[in-house]
């Protein structure tokens, strides 16, 4: 497990053993259960999770009570109600867990007193945010400017293999479209 994360970190920063042993002498591991919560609106956010093992997903309860999947994250990805956790308000977002998850915990309070103590990792966040806000807003566009089908094409290599995951209705919520319409543009996709 801290295997993992430090091969994660090395993709984008170098730390030495003493940096390695500081880095992860503040996580904390945490397990969550297939369908449990881990972030309810109203709650502090005080953490982002790594994701060593799982699959989770973001979403938000509109004013009818229709669920809108806003990110999902599998192994190797990072998840939190981020709005919440760097503006210090309350969560707006559901997290939960589709599988069962095994996450690297780190708080807040935590990744401040890093920032000063190994200022690179000020960078590597940084490069994560940025990589996030990038993604964020290609999906945007890809929203406005693409077919479902070519949404449908971009969502399957942003996430390889999720469809073995995740629920179909959950991949047809987070695209915007129906069961029946993903239906049709797989049986599109496979009969080409």
């Amino acid at each position: 497990m801290q295997h993992q994360i430090l091969q994660h970190i090395a993709q984008v920063i170098t730390l030495d053993t003493s940096e390695e042993k500081e880095f992860l002498s503040i996580l904390s591991e945490k397990k969550i259960s297939k369908k449990e919560f881990l972030i309810e609106p109203g709650q502090e956010v005080p953490s982002e999770y790594y994701v060593v093992r799982g699959c989770l997903e973001a979403y938000y309860l509109d004013e009818s009570g229709n669920k809108h999947i806003i990110q999902f994250a599998v192994d190797d990805w990072w998840i939190s109600d981020f709005e919440a956790f760097f503006s210090g308000r309350k969560a707006e977002l559901f997290v939960e867990a589709v599988e069962n998850s095994v996450l690297l915990e780190i708080q807040k309070s935590n990744l401040e007193t890093l920032y000063h103590r190994i200022p690179k990792f000020e960078r590597f966040f940084r490069i994560k945010t940025t990589n996030a806000f990038v993604a964020l807003r290609s999906r945007i566009l890809s929203a406005l400017q693409k077919n479902n089908t070519q949404r449908y094409i971009e969502f399957c290599e942003q996430y390889p293999q999720i469809e073995q995951r995740v629920p179909n209705s959950h991949i047809a919520n987070y695209l915007g479209i129906k069961p029946e319409s993903l239906s049709r543009i797989r049986k599109d996709i496979f009969q080409d």
